[in-house]
């Protein structure tokens, strides 16, 4: 899905040619996006045969790390990904605290998602919110002594897992082609929601 070459024709109808398959799906979502994405007069510039290989490598990938890595924290540690992604923020933060604008920016996710994960956490005693320092509007968000002890037990399975999963399955070429390239990607998306 999400930049295939579209068919030159129109699929069959399902009556025709049988129940709909995952490509039909693709072509319907390709044919719709070229609606939406490209102006009247631009020709979408697809896909060809290997980027989409490479594309569908990326996202099956990724999908099947991230699921691993959150079974893996469900299996061995006291605090899900998402916490402990936000855990390891605010301890590279001095005074181990950030206002939640600028976490939420930093974990690339939604104000309020982040809100409702503090919150949870907050009330388990892993971090603690409070009014920032002269600007009531603002908020806060401390990790506590808690919070740090359950880091710190829980980074050596993660770091295992990661490694497991990723570091020790590429080889150093590949892992560092890997970050540059995801770095590269991380600011084009930065660029294209602040302009």
């Amino acid at each position: 899905m999400f930049g295939e070459v579209p068919p030159l024709n129109p699929p069959p109808s399902a009556s025709a040619r049988g129940p709909m398959t995952s490509n039909d799906v693709d072509a319907q979502l390709t044919t719709t996006a070229r609606g939406t994405t490209a102006g009247a007069s631009e020709e979408p510039r697809w896909l060809d045969a290997e980027q989409q290989r490479l594309w569908r490598a990326y996202l099956d990938g990724t999908v099947r790390f991230i699921e691993s890595l959150g079974r893996d924290h469900e299996e061995r540690s006291d605090v899900s990904l998402n916490e402990y992604e936000l855990l390891v923020r605010l301890s590279e933060s001095p005074d181990h605290t950030l206002r939640m604008s600028a976490l939420a920016d930093g974990l690339a996710r939604s104000r309020s998602r982040v809100t409702h994960t503090v919150a949870r956490m907050e009330a388990r005693g892993l971090v603690r919110r409070s009014a920032s320092t002269g600007d009531r509007r603002g908020v806060n968000c401390e990790m506590t002594a808690e919070g740090y002890r359950v880091l710190v037990a829980s980074a050596p399975a993660h770091v295992a897992a990661v490694r497991r999963f990723m570091v020790d399955v590429l080889t150093p070429e590949q892992f560092r082609a890997l970050g540059e390239a995801m770095a590269a990607v991380a600011e084009a998306c930065k660029a294209d929601r602040d302009s």
